[in-house]
């Protein structure tokens, strides 16, 4: 992932300093990834005495913290004591949102697998997926009820988590029956898989093109991992959920009545 190189830069940024600095507006680390070209969009106090700084490349945000005495950063998740995710209350009040009603209309048009009947307008999700990704196998199993009740899920498919979810991607989209193929390769979830020669990104560059097209739209969305879910509740507002939601949610995701889910791996999630 991209991020990830943005973060190594950072931390490399952060170490090599040989010489002692002045005292700079910044500390050297964030200094680095301005100089390199990246945005500062804010900086804000955040938990235990850190900075938070949010940084943008190309439309895309990330939230890295640094210390008090200015020499360490941090990045990746922050839990308070509770328990509770501060990154996810960091990003909804720090980061910029995105444009929904455009970035809608250009989901609508991308490249997606469509899996179930449509009821109605209000029985749509559009689910970005990775193929090798272990939550967006589960979101699947979850939304298995509901679509035999009406909802259409519009599987967006981006390749990231392994080299293997390029050739699984392009073996969706390019059969025959792509519905056929999606539910295949998740009934087939955590099964070895050898990647044909034809599902290859250079067998297929104008598949994997659109492909990667999907993972910038997932990032326009403020998404940084999958499953990505996007619908419209019933007035018409775009709403976007990272992650795997909970079962006690689909019901007013979907706009249908809660289905019966008795799959016990997924009691947990209830």
């Amino acid at each position: 992932m991209r991020f990830r190189q943005i973060i190594a830069a950072l931390c490399c940024l952060l170490a090599a300093a040989a010489a002692p600095a002045f005292a700079e507006e910044y500390p050297r680390a964030i200094r680095g990834a301005i100089d390199q070209g990246m945005k500062l969009e804010k900086r804000f106090p955040a938990a235990s005495g850190l900075t938070g700084w949010v940084l943008a490349d190309k439309g895309e945000y990330i939230i890295v913290f640094t210390t008090p005495d200015r020499k360490t950063l941090v990045s990746g998740a922050l839990y308070d004591e509770a328990g509770r995710n501060l990154m996810a209350d960091y990003r909804n009040a720090h980061v910029p949102r995105p444009e929904l009603e455009g970035l809608f209309k250009e989901l609508e048009t991308a490249p997606y697998v469509p899996e179930g009947p449509l009821a109605g307008p209000g029985n749509l999700l559009y689910v970005i997926y990775d193929p090798n990704c272990p939550y967006c196998h589960l979101a699947w199993k979850m939304l298995q009820p509901y679509e035999t009740a009406g909802l259409q899920v519009r599987w967006v498919p981006v390749a990231f988590l392994a080299p293997s979810s390029m050739p699984k991607a392009i073996e969706t989209l390019a059969a025959p029956d792509q519905t056929r193929a999606l539910r295949r390769i998740m009934q087939k979830f955590g099964q070895s898989y050898t990647p044909p020669a034809q599902y290859d990104a250079k067998a297929k560059p104008e598949i994997a093109e659109k492909i990667g097209k999907n993972l910038e739209l997932m990032r326009k969305f403020g998404l940084n991992g999958t499953p990505g879910i996007i619908w419209k509740d019933r007035n018409g507002k775009i709403l976007v959920k990272g992650g795997l939601p909970r079962l006690s949610e689909l019901p007013a995701m979907t706009g249908l009545p809660e289905q019966k889910v008795d799959d016990p791996e997924l009691a947990k999630y209830r």
